[in-house]
């Protein structure tokens, strides 16, 4: 079989499932804090219907899967479809990304279901800016999550922290040293073009290279580790003397395009080849009204054939997508 390739010769194994548009907190740079319309229920995949596009996915080579959200534990019921992606043959690779405000109460049954690699959102450790930021009050159950899943046997688990100039700054080291002593992987994410209210601009952006210095200032000096998937979005670091590491997604300031490998499934069944795509392919109309695996696979073979050479952010031709993030899935 021959692989998803598209026209620059990029490989596509690694598929994104976003399971729902809701979340339960409100990220400023990703939700307004009120106003919010969702999805009605009937617009959203079915258990069924996403098992059936990754099956057909994974026998075009997609290998490894990501579940999002909006927030994927608000989704009912979801350690059902985690333990129907586990047993598709050829799936390597599943893991899920959450906020973690409901992993206290789910991290057994994920587990249980199959699911081994787990990524927690979090910005901050301070109580009020976590507020500030969320606009909720729940850190103290994103941290008894943490716990429950490293407990239960989840690991390594990953911290992703989006990076907000003149806001984050005290929280970088705080994270890091946070990670070294639990044994947590923090990755830091430039903040990107995707929120729903138009508040990114380029000065808003605290850089991968100003974080690095900060910790090897504060911490000790970061070196780069060696020999990693050159097609995975983090560059990770491990600490000089030995205790941890710490990763950066630096879509903006070091754009990683070239090296994609990824295609995503919104929740409401639209393929799209790129986090910032424009355009996207309709497969929830596929799958309601009976095409067969043969015309689902040619449809996937033609959005990825389709994929531009990169997202541009940095570029005056940047258009930012039609949708916020919490829509497209993390």
């Amino acid at each position: 079989m021959k692989p998803l390739v598209d026209t620059f010769d990029r490989i596509h194994d690694n598929l994104r499932i976003s399971v729902t548009d809701r979340c339960n907190i409100r990220c400023f740079y990703c939700m307004p804090e009120d106003g919010v319309k969702f999805m009605p229920r009937q617009e959203i995949l079915s258990f069924e219907e996403i098992e059936r596009f990754v099956r057909v996915a994974v026998s075009l080579g997609v290998t490894k899967l990501r579940v999002t959200g909006g927030e994927p534990l608000v989704r009912k019921d979801l350690p059902v479809l985690i333990q129907k992606l586990a047993a598709i043959p050829g799936v390597q690779d599943l893991a899920l990304t959450t906020n973690g405000v409901l992993l206290g109460r789910d991290a057994k049954v994920l587990y249980d279901a199959g699911l081994r690699r787990i990524n927690v959102h979090l910005d901050t450790l301070d109580r009020e800016r976590f507020k500030q930021i969320t606009r909720r009050d729940d850190l103290d159950r994103v941290l008894e999550g943490l716990e429950t899943a490293r407990r239960v046997g989840f690991g390594p688990i990953k911290i992703n922290a989006v990076a907000v100039k003149n806001l984050v700054e005290p929280d970088i080291v705080p994270l890091a040293r946070f990670g070294r002593e639990y044994g947590y992987e923090i990755r830091f994410i430039e903040f990107m073009p995707l929120d729903s209210q138009g508040l990114w601009g380029r000065e808003n952006v605290l850089t991968a290279d100003e974080i690095i210095a900060m910790l090897s200032r504060e911490i000790a000096p970061l070196v780069e580790i060696p020999d990693r998937d050159p097609r995975a979005p983090a560059t990770e670091y491990e600490f000089a003397d030995g205790i941890g590491r710490v990763g950066f997604i630096a879509s903006v300031s070091r754009p990683f395009c070239l090296n994609c490998n990824r295609v995503r499934l919104t929740s409401d069944g639209k393929l799209r080849y790129c986090l910032f795509a424009i355009e996207e392919t309709d497969i929830k109309a596929l799958l309601r009204e009976g095409a067969p695996d043969e015309e689902i696979a040619a449809t996937i073979r033609s959005t990825v054939q389709r994929k531009w050479i990169g997202h541009e952010i940095n570029s005056s031709k940047f258009v930012a997508p039609p949708r916020p993030m919490y829509s497209i899935g993390g």
